[in-house]
């Protein structure tokens, strides 16, 4: 609708109460003078409603608030993705995910430095992927409480973040096809990795987790003695990692 309108600075209001599918797709894309962004009340959402509402917006400085607690499939996809000057994220209250909820949703917002608490513990395909990629200021990240994992459902999750020096918490034992595949690639000050408990992998479920963390000095313990066939559970792991001294025991015969 309003795509590329690179003078506009003030956006409408959106007083709709229901919402369609793709209802307000690419509708401030690129819109590189918008400042502020209406109120998004709604929390009845659609397939892919949010997506790429406000890609591109590289003078917001902050995000309104979505109230919703139950996503759609593809809702927030690449929301504020490339909104270089957005400094502070909305709450995510939602515990009931959808496929692609968040994909994408704040990767290359380079001005952001901290990630809002995600509280679902239930997860959903591909969920969480690519969420804060690029996300090059980024230097504290929620805890990740989720009990059931899903496919590829924190795949490059902080992929990118090269001020990020810990890694939350990461205590499932059931792993899932793809589920920390790049999670933390190319966050070069990272210094320590978590622990990772799981005796049972999945098809690349650490496929490049940790590749190109030039700071990481030590490996976690890797005690899985299943593994999986063909699949590369551990295909480019610790790929690039220049600054490490020993490797962990492989159990898996």
């Amino acid at each position: 609708m309003f795509h590329e309108c690179t003078s506009l600075t003030s956006a409408p209001e959106l007083p709709a109460t229901t919402l369609a599918s793709y209802c307000y797709d690419n509708m401030f894309t690129g819109c590189t003078s918008l400042t502020s962004a209406p109120e998004l009340p709604v929390t009845t959402l659609a397939f892919s409603c949010y997506t790429f509402m406000f890609r591109g917006c590289t003078s917001l400085t902050s995000a309104p608030k979505l109230p919703a607690t139950t996503l759609a499939t593809g809702c927030y996809e690449y929301m504020f993705s490339g909104c270089t000057s957005l400094t502070s994220t909305p709450k995510l209250p939602a515990t009931t995910l959808a496929g692609g909820c968040y994909y994408s949703m704040f990767s290359g917002c380079t001005s952001l430095t901290s990630a809002p608490e995600l509280p679902a513990t239930t997860l959903a395909n591909h969920c969480y992927d690519n969420m804060f990629s690029g996300c090059t200021s980024l230097k504290s990240v929620p805890e990740l409480p989720a009990t059931k994992l899903a496919n590829g459902c924190y795949a490059d999750m902080f992929g990118g973040c090269t001020s990020l020096t810990s890694a939350p918490e990461l205590p499932v034992t059931t792993l899932t096809s793809g589920c920390y595949y790049s999670m933390f690639s190319g966050c070069t000050s990272l210094t320590s990795a978590p622990e990772l408990p799981a005796t049972t992998l999945a098809s690349n479920c650490y496929y490049s987790m940790f590749e190109g963390c030039t700071s990481l000095t030590s490996a976690p313990k890797l005690p899985a003695t299943t593994l999986a066939d063909n699949n590369g559970c551990y295909k480019s792991m610790f790929s690039g990692c220049t600054s490490l001294t020993s490797a962990p025991e492989l159990p898996a015969t």
